[in-house]
């Protein structure tokens, strides 16, 4: 049923005083959801998730930074369709609270730029763990008949969820509809894409999608632009109202999450299309090593280089850097932990 005239300013105002209530709390708290918002930023999936579930299995780490990179593109398109507002520039755009004004503030992490809904936090961090979630369910039901500890890898996946969507309401990056939006909607994809993650494609399916998943989103930013849509109205917003320009992050604005998606479909086949590593070589205590060197080095990859302030070179950047991403992962630490320690420790086969 559609909202009548004046709805979704009592939703939106409802949503300013419940990101009030919880700006009230003690400062610890304060602390906890600055940490938490920090740690679910979408590109962990890319950087932190993927190579640490890639060493715990094959197929569950190219599920996550499938799921992922499919996630975050269909949350940019939702989100130039759905025009959602963020907190953080509503409360002044709307000029409802002038004879009551609220008591909320803004936070480095506040000043998004795209559009708010829905949550790309909730949505792609519930939708890329998925697998990972439904593969530790998986394991602790051969391990165990005990039903809490058969539960115990989803209930922590409800409440690291609950928790990022409370944190994006805190820090005035969203509003509650948008965060449930978001997480009912990465849920669902999670479920519906985990068992179509291509396990093996050839290094042409992976150039398909890169190209497809690029093209597509100028595709419809242009015809958006040509049918008189004003799809870039967020980032002024964001400029406008942002409480120190110094917090705008060019991270945050809609193309790079598409550059980073295309880059790592890529990667995805560039790691694929490499020789395979004697995997079935690697200890459990050199799969741990490959899974702490790979994220150390693809933290290295994308904070050590500078990237330029240029936007199209930016992007361009992004789009490399997040394409070698999963060949350093998949192919190039493998076979240097062999290298360097020998196919030591008990073997493993997938």
């Amino acid at each position: 049923m559609a909202l009548q005239p004046g709805a979704m300013d009592v939703l939106h105002t409802t949503g300013i005083r419940f990101a009030e209530v919880l700006q009230s709390g003690p400062p610890w708290l304060e602390k906890f959801w600055l940490s938490v918002t920090s740690l679910a930023d979408p590109k962990s999936i890319f950087t932190v998730c993927f190579p640490l579930a890639y060493f715990l299995d094959r197929k569950v780490g190219v599920s996550v930074l499938w799921i992922g990179l499919v996630s975050e593109w269909l949350n940019v398109v939702f989100k130039w369709f759905l025009f959602g507002e963020r907190p953080f520039w509503w409360v002044h755009e709307s000029r409802l609270f002038k004879e009551q004004p609220v008591s909320v503030r803004q936070f480095p992490v506040s000043c998004e730029t795209g559009p708010g809904s829905p949550s790309g936090h909730c949505m792609i961090t519930g939708a890329a763990l998925w697998p990972l979630v439904t593969a530790l369910t998986a394991l602790a039901s051969r391990h165990s008949r005990s039903a809490v500890v058969k539960l115990t890898p989803f209930a922590a996946y409800a409440l690291l969820l609950l928790a990022v969507g409370l944190s994006r309401v805190f820090v005035l990056a969203h509003f509650p509809h948008q965060v449930v939006g978001g997480i009912l909607a990465g849920a669902a994809l999670g479920w519906g894409l985990h068992a179509r993650a291509p396990a093996a494609r050839p290094l042409g399916f992976f150039v398909r999608t890169s190209l497809g998943l690029l093209l597509s989103a100028v595709a419809v930013h242009r015809l958006m632009i040509a049918a008189g849509v004003d799809i870039d109205w967020s980032i002024r917003l964001a400029t406008k109202w942002c409480a120190d320009p110094a917090w705008l992050r060019f991270d945050t604005r809609p193309f790079t999450s598409v550059c980073r998606d295309a880059g790592s479909a890529l990667g995805l086949g560039l790691a694929a299309g490499s020789p395979p590593a004697p995997r079935q070589r690697l200890g459990r205590r050199q799969r741990a090593a490959c899974a702490v060197l790979a994220v150390a080095a693809v933290q290295v990859l994308h904070r050590g280089l500078r990237r330029p302030e240029h936007a199209a070179l930016w992007y361009g950047a992004s789009f490399l850097e997040y394409a070698a991403g999963p060949w350093l992962v998949a192919a190039l630490v493998p076979r240097l932990v062999l290298a360097l320690a020998g196919p030591r420790g008990s073997p493993h086969a997938e």
